[in-house]
């Protein structure tokens, strides 16, 4: 196998498809059909479905990929490492939603000024999801959210999962947000409403928020129900309506132009942490880490 098969592979296993994986990859779709056959020839087995819309993978071509993703991410380690001047490259990296408002702008605006060479690509999702990423290769470095509750120091990263290293960022003030006609809240079992309004499983807030409410006592574990929301702008909608409490970090609440007229419960302090695989460095995560400090 060499590398560029395996980058054609990728892309075709990203787009489902031959032509959008050629325009992307900047070749004509002949060779990227070509190239795939090949590829396949030589592994001996088929690694997609195809059909009239879509490429869809095999179980095989599904395992392959997750080979595919180390080695590539592997191959742009090594090459970042030989340059040894300004970063260049590419430097995949991911986020929670609420960092990607409160944390990230202002160190990309000075990382993209200083070092635009660089292909920097952000994706955003849970802090489990972007942990179990960054093991599998597909991010090279995250933001996230440790569930534990002790200082930073004490902190162990490697809860989020077995080979990964953190630098601590800061600490975020979790709240409960609710109706602003919802009476006052002192304890969890002061909350009338039963829907929690929260990202998918995975997210650290989530848990935070339902450790809290489920401390109320059998009744409130016994009705406490989770409505999943895309993004904070759905929480914060759906909070308004009435029909929902939600967590949110108190500096993501204060960009909300309505901030004032929801009512609002500290939850718990939360630590926020870059996290890479244990022994990952190249020239341009360095530099993203010196901004990220310099705030």
């Amino acid at each position: 196998m060499e590398l560029a098969e395996l980058e054609i592979f990728q892309a075709v296993a990203r787009e489902q498809s031959i032509t959008r994986a050629a325009r992307t990859l900047e070749r004509v779709q002949s060779n990227v059909t070509t190239r795939i056959k090949q590829l396949e020839e030589s592994l001996g087995v088929a690694l997609f479905q195809r059909d009239s819309k879509k490429m869809l993978l095999t179980p095989e071509g599904q395992r392959l990929l997750v080979y595919a993703e180390q080695l590539l991410a592997l191959a742009e380690e090594a090459r970042q490492s030989m340059r040894t001047t300004a970063p260049s490259g590419r430097l995949r990296l991911g986020s929670m939603e609420s960092s990607a408002a409160t944390v990230l702008p202002k160190p990309l605006g000075r990382y993209h000024a200083a070092w635009p060479e660089v292909e920097l690509t952000v994706t955003t999702g849970t802090t489990q999801f972007l942990a179990d990423a960054v093991l599998a290769h597909r991010l090279d470095c995250a933001v996230v959210a440790h569930p534990g509750t002790g200082a930073p120091r004490s902190l162990d990263v490697a809860a989020l999962g077995e080979g990964l290293d953190g630098v601590f960022l800061r600490t975020e003030e979790l709240v409960l947000v609710l109706p602003a006609t919802h009476p006052k809240v002192r304890l969890p079992r002061d909350v009338t409403l039963r829907h929690l309004a929260a990202f998918a499983r995975g997210c650290t807030y989530r848990q935070c928020a339902e450790d809290w409410l489920e401390s109320g006592g059998e009744e409130m574990r016994r009705r406490l129900s989770v409505v999943e929301m895309p993004s904070y702008h759905a929480i914060f909608a759906y909070v308004s309506g009435g029909s929902a409490v939600g967590i949110v970090p108190r500096s993501l609440l204060a960009l909300h132009p309505d901030a004032a007229e929801f009512h609002t419960v500290p939850i718990r302090p939360v630590h926020t942490f870059l996290v890479r695989r244990s022994g990952f460095s190249t020239s341009a995560y360095e530099a993203f880490l010196r901004e990220l400090r310099h705030d």
